[in-house]
């Protein structure tokens, strides 16, 4: 049997008028812990992006390295509805354009935080636009071998009991697997052609 998987995205994101109104037909929802905890509630599957916007547009020069800025949401939703979290690794994405900064700083001036949740403004150099910032418009991604590996699943309460199943072990514990496998899966990719 088939579970459906729905994918958690910034509310920036879900509140574009095209994949705000297709978000759901396509498995979309605006993050957070009630949606994330609502959805699993129904034996669906949900993909977290627990790094955030400081994950996805970390700067070229920290590819293969997980981001995840101490966000542990991820541990808390495993604990609170007892499922298991099974991490899944992708390296080459950050090829796909050249990320110069991730404009933290920028971000922290602006007072984009307050305004929308955003740690980071990036910056980059990417098609058509040469020069992006915010990568708001999106890019037209190069073309790369993109490695990915599903790891297994990781029962947190089972592994860490139910009061540490969120704590600071078990963030190092699961950030540490997907450091390993981004650091592997990186040198696999840099010896491709």
């Amino acid at each position: 049997m088939t579970r459906p998987i729905y994918a958690l995205a910034h509310a920036l994101v879900t509140s574009f008028p095209l994949i705000g109104r297709l978000g759901k037909k396509w498995g979309i929802i605006t993050a957070g812990r009630e949606a994330a905890t609502a959805t699993l509630s129904t034996g669906a599957s949900v993909l977290v992006y627990s790094g955030r916007d400081v994950e996805v547009h970390r700067p070229w020069t920290a590819r293969n390295e997980i981001r995840f800025d101490g966000r542990k949401g991820f541990l808390t939703i495993a604990k609170e509805t007892g499922v298991p979290i099974v991490p899944v690794v992708s390296c080459g994405g950050q090829s796909t354009y050249l990320p110069l900064t991730d404009g933290r700083r920028l971000a922290e001036v602006l007072g984009l935080d307050k305004l929308g949740r955003l740690k980071v403004l990036p910056i980059s150099l990417a098609l058509p636009w040469g020069l992006n910032i915010g990568d708001m418009a999106g890019h037209l991604p190069l073309p790369v071998n993109i490695l990915q590996e599903v790891l297994a699943p990781i029962d947190v309460i089972e592994r860490f009991g139910s009061k540490d199943a969120d704590s600071d072990q078990a963030f190092d514990y699961v950030t540490s697997l997907m450091q390993e496998t981004l650091t592997i899966l990186a040198a696999e990719r840099a010896s491709r052609p």
